[in-house]
């Protein structure tokens, strides 16, 4: 059973409604300055506003039961949870089938929903921001923002948490309204309970969708009926930091054109404890047009925000007509996944910026693991076609060697991006080059030469080069695995002699003894001779330039024992050893995919 306290404060507002809004709605008939939202006009809306202050309100009881499966006490009676404040760590030791309900919520939700149910849905956070952001001051005159909050069987506490969180800490005279957007959830206590909830809740209003629309049509549906200046939109599993608003607001009021995110700190998915990210971070993307947050450790300064080549999308703030001129969210993304990159890459061609604002913190919830299944698996890599078609032009073709999945689908067929590319075309946006040269020139481009790139296939053993992914990206041990055929073992011999690893191209294969590793490459200055390797390809040798010796794939039994404990189980190493003509040395730049050009 779960308890549900409704809010005790009744403040007058508008009264009781609740209409079913169908594609005729004046409200989806946007004014002259926003774009149509085409995918819209097939849904119908139900909209819940508040019951606050009218004259016969209907008699409700102090709270609801709620029925959450695997679970059978009831806790009407429980004191206010305590639990995690100041954002600490709560570590329940609970057995039997109170240990496996909590189990199950974790492979329902990817996160301790039990140990969210412990936690205040108004707890408090440890100050994290720098000193000097504490007296910053910001103009009385900011934009007002709506806030957008989009779910889809969101578990009820976090989900009420982030809205209590922006309630309790966005001064009133900033915040229009919190809009939240129902993407056709189907657990029932997001349908009348949730419904009730929100109408005692000032300034926050419940829009539901009635067909599945995916975060990009979720969050354009949100901004389609939002009101305020500026939109924020906000995942569905966040916590606010005091003062995380106004710096926001501040930047975009600046420059109408400028998009704007927090710094996101973490909360972690089994504990809820707060982890506070260290500045300086901004938004970056790999060649696999995976999305990262990279830390920087020589900050200019402590409090002025950072240009960011892309933003993730747990929390952004934009200029509503901004928004809409610049083409929304893609409806042709695909239900979740890349939508982030792809605005980045939009709003930077197209005459915007991007930056990360220090004096501004929110958190958002990790995840052990997706909670729900896509009805198509290979969405991540159709949304990634979009976006190298319509966006990358023929630097498209190192996205397509690095995601073989991807190009075998693209041969298969064509994304409908006509629309996209008519947008690009009518907003002048610059091209992929540009956005490398001038955005992201860290961004390292691989060569990818014929037969000096590809897997790295070894002979002798059968097996192929590789790097265990989520490994700290400033490097460790190599290791030799069966060959993915996915791209993701992809590696480039560039005529300076390096041999780059990975989407992002940013780690080099080097020498620490005999042991083969990867370091970070130099950047901005000539590489060393411990990074420089030539290859043979009469002989297959790959011969390290500084040792000349030749690069050696070494099953455990032929380690030495003192070398044994350094390999995972049934891995292998790569080592150093002097030339000889054994298999085991003998290497293949293998090219999965021969991409076509543009």
């Amino acid at each position: 059973m779960y308890q549900v306290h409704l809010p005790a404060v009744r403040i007058q507002s508008a009264p009781d409604l609740e209409i079913i809004v169908d594609s005729q709605d004046p409200a989806l008939e946007l004014g002259v300055d926003l774009a149509p939202l085409k995918s819209l006009q097939e849904d119908q809306l139900l909209v819940v506003s508040s019951t606050q202050g009218t004259k016969n309100p209907p008699q409700k009881k102090g709270s609801y039961k709620v029925l959450l499966p695997g679970s059978n006490k009831d806790i009407r009676a429980a004191a206010p949870p305590t639990h995690g404040e100041m954002g600490k760590a709560v570590r329940l030791h609970l057995e039997g089938m109170e240990k496996d309900g909590e189990i199950s919520a974790v492979q329902k939700y990817g996160f301790n929903e039990v140990v969210s149910e412990r936690i205040s849905l108004h707890r408090t956070l440890p100050e994290a921001r720098h000193p000097e952001c504490l007296g910053e001051q910001y103009s009385e005159s900011l934009p007002m923002a709506s806030v957008v909050i989009c779910f889809h069987d969101e578990a009820w506490s976090t989900l009420l948490r982030t809205v209590h969180t922006v309630l309790d800490t966005a001064p009133k005279q900033y915040l229009q309204e919190v809009l939240l957007v129902d993407d056709l959830s189907q657990h029932g206590h997001l349908k009348s309970v949730l419904s009730e909830y929100v109408s005692h809740l000032d300034g926050v209003r419940l829009i539901r969708s009635t067909r599945r629309l995916g975060v990009g049509g979720c969050r354009a549906l949100g901004a389609a009926r939002a009101a305020g200046e500026v939109l924020v939109f906000m995942d569905s599993h966040c916590e606010c930091q005091k003062g995380w608003l106004e710096p926001l607001l501040e930047r975009v009021a600046q420059d109408r054109t400028r998009v704007v995110s927090p710094i996101m700190d973490v909360i972690d998915w089994q504990t809820f404890q707060y982890n506070a990210t260290q500045w300086p971070v901004r938004g970056v993307f790999d060649w696999r047009l995976d999305f990262y947050w990279e830390s920087n450790p020589h900050p200019d300064s402590a409090v002025e925000p950072l240009r960011s080549p892309a933003l993730g999308g747990g929390v952004v703030a934009i200029d509503r007509h901004f928004f809409q001129s610049v083409g929304a969210y893609d409806p042709g993304m695909l239900l979740w996944g890349e939508e982030q990159i792809e605005l980045s890459i939009r709003v930077w061609s197209c005459g915007g910026s991007m930056e990360v604002v220090p004096c501004s913190r929110v958190a958002h919830l990790d995840h052990h693991h997706l909670p729900y299944e896509f009805p198509d698996q290979e969405l991540i890599q159709r949304n990634k076609i979009r976006i190298a078609d319509t966006w990358m032009d023929a630097y498209r073709k190192i996205f397509y060697r690095r995601d073989t999945l991807a190009h075998f689908i693209r041969q298969s067929e064509s994304p409908n991006i006509t629309e996209r590319l008519r947008l690009k075309r009518n907003l002048g946006c610059r091209n992929f080059h540009w956005y490398l040269t001038t955005v992201y020139p860290e961004l390292y481009i691989p060569q990818d030469r014929p037969a000096l790139s590809g897997e790295l296939y070894n002979v002798g053993t059968g097996s192929c080069a590789d790097y265990p992914r989520g490994q700290e990206l400033q490097g460790g041990a190599m290791s030799i695995r069966p060959c993915s055929g996915t791209g993701s073992q992809h590696c480039d011999l560039n005529s300076e002699f390096e041999v780059r690893w990975g989407p992002m191209g940013a780690l080099c294969l080097d020498a620490k003894g005999q042991r083969v590793v990867l370091s970070p490459c130099p950047k901005h200055q000539p590489t060393t001779s411990t990074l420089q390797w030539r290859f043979i390809k009469l002989s297959g040798q790959l011969v390290h330039q500084q040792s000349q010796l030749c690069l050696e794939a070494v099953k455990e039994e032929g380690l030495p024992q003192s070398n044994q404990r350094e390999v995972n189980n049934q891995t292998g190493g790569l080592f150093l050893r002097p030339c000889t003509h054994h298999p085991r040395q003998q290497w293949h730049f293998e090219q999965l995919v021969a991409p076509k050009g543009v």
